[in-house]
C-alpha cells in the first residue's frame, strides 16, 4: 500500500504539502489538490484514519440516526436509501454509522453519539414541524445535512423536493381533465412533507377547483391498505358523492385504490382518476400497474450523492446558506388519469 512519502517522491512534493492536499486543507491550491488525488488513486493510497484524524482532527466517519417501526415493513425506501448514501459517501472516503432509535426524545440519540466523539457530522432524515434537531446540532458546532427541510426558510444545508408543487402539479392536471372532487390520501401528518403537500394540495383547489369536500382529505401510513380502506368508503357513495379523482402520497396507497375501485366494479380513468407520488420504491414499478400510473416523480435515491457531496463540503467549510437545494418532481402522465366521467362534470368559476 503506497505511503504519503511514495506520493511525495512520485510528485516531487513535500509530505506536509501532500497530506494538506489529500486533508481539504484550504492552503493548498486546486491544481495542486487535483494532483495529488490523482497520484494517491493511481498508486493505491488509503489514508491511515487514526493519523488522519491526528492531522485534521476528523474521524472520517459521519452518522445516520433513523426513527423506524419496531416492524420496518412500511418503511420500503429504507434500504435502498441507506445502501445508495453509504456507497455515496464512501466514494467520498467518509463512512456512515447507522443507529436506529425508537425512543421520545428526538435529540437524545445524538447527544449519546456525540459524547462518544467519534464522529465528523450527520445526515438527518424524516424532518417533523417543529423538528429540534437542527437547532441542538447548530448550538454545538456539528456540521449535518438535512433529507428535506422542517420548515420554510431554513438556516441549515439541505436537499429536498418542493412537496407543495408535487400536489399543485397534480391538481393541474386532474383540474385540466375536468375533475373538480378530488380526494388526497395524504403522508402520515407527523411528517414535514405531508404538511407541506397538504398545504399545496388546499392552495391548488382553491385556486382552479374550488372548495375541497369536507371528508375528502386524510392522512395515514404509506400502505396499500391505508388506500383501500380510505378508498373504499369514499367510492361507495354511502358518505356523499363520491370523488371522481384521487390523489395517493406513494405508489403503494395508490395501488390500494385500484384494489377498491375494482372490488366495486369501477373503472380507472373511466369512473375514477388515480394519480400518486413515486419515489422510486424497490420492485414497485407504476408503469407494470393496470392501468399505468400517473405520477409525480422524484426517487429518493437520488438525492444520496448531492447529501452526501453537500455534507463533504459543508465539512470543508462552506456555509449552510450555500448547501440548499429544492428540486422540483417531474410529471409522468399515463393511463390511470383521463377526462371527469361524463354527466360528473361540476362547473367552478371564480366569483
Amino acid at each position: 500500500m503506497a505511503t504519503l512519502k511514495d506520493i511525495s517522491v512520485e510528485l516531487g512534493l513535500s509530505v506536509a504539502t501532500v497530506s494538506r492536499a489529500l486533508n481539504g486543507f484550504p492552503e493548498v491550491g486546486a491544481k495542486t489538490r487535483a494532483r495529488v488525488q490523482a497520484a494517491a488513486a493511481r498508486l493505491g493510497y488509503r489514508p491511515n484514519r487514526s493519523a488522519q484524524r491526528l492531522a485534521t482532527g476528523r474521524s472520517g466517519v459521519v452518522g445516520m440516526i433513523v426513527k423506524l417501526r419496531a416492524d420496518m415493513s412500511a418503511d420500503q425506501t429504507f434500504f435502498d436509501v441507506v445502501t445508495s448514501l453509504t456507497a455515496e459517501l464512501s466514494a467520498r472516503d467518509l463512512d456512515l454509522v447507522l443507529s436506529v432509535d425508537q425512543g421520545d426524545d428526538p435529540v437524545a440519540p445524538y447527544k449519546r453519539m456525540l459524547e462518544r466523539d467519534l464522529l465528523d457530522g450527520f445526515v438527518l432524515n424524516a424532518p417533523v414541524p417543529g423538528d429540534p434537531r437542527p437547532g441542538f446540532l447548530a448550538e454545538r458546532g456539528v456540521p449535518f445535512v438535512m433529507h428535506g427541510q422542517a420548515h420554510d426558510a431554513p438556516d441549515y444545508a439541505f436537499y429536498g423536493i418542493d412537496n407543495a408543487a408535487v400536489s399543485a402539479d397534480a391538481i393541474a392536471l386532474l383540474t385540466t381533465l375536468g375533475h373538480r372532487r378530488i380526494a388526497l390520501i395524504n403522508g402520515e401528518a407527523r411528517f414535514a412533507f405531508a404538511a407541506e403537500r397538504a398545504a399545496g394540495f388546499h392552495a391548488a383547489m382553491a385556486a382552479q377547483a374550488g372548495p375541497v369536500p369536507q371528508g375528502f382529505v386524510a392522512d395515514g401510513p404509506p400502505t396499500e391498505n391505508t388506500g383501500y380502506t380510505l378508498a373504499l368508503s369514499w367510492l361507495s357513495g354511502r358518505a356523499g358523492p363520491r370523488p371522481t379523482a384521487i390523489l395517493c402520497a406513494t405508489t403503494p396507497v395508490a395501488a390500494g385504490v385500484l384494489r377498491a375501485a375494482r372490488d366495486l366494479g369501477l373503472s380507472v380513468p373511466g369512473d375514477l382518476s388515480v394519480a400518486a407520488h413515486d419515489d422510486a420504491l424497490p420492485n414497485i414499478r407504476p408503469a407494470h400497474f393496470t392501468p399505468a400510473l400517473t405520477v409525480t416523480h422524484a426517487p429518493m435515491r437520488d438525492a444520496c450523492a448531492p447529501l452526501a457531496q453537500m455534507l463533504i463540503d459543508h465539512l470543508n467549510g462552506a456555509p449552510p446558506a450555500r448547501l440548499q437545494t429544492v428540486i422540483r418532481a417531474g410529471l409522468i402522465v399515463r393511463a390511470s388519469s383521463g377526462p371527469v366521467p361524463k354527466g360528473e362534470e361540476t362547473p367552478w368559476q371564480t366569483t
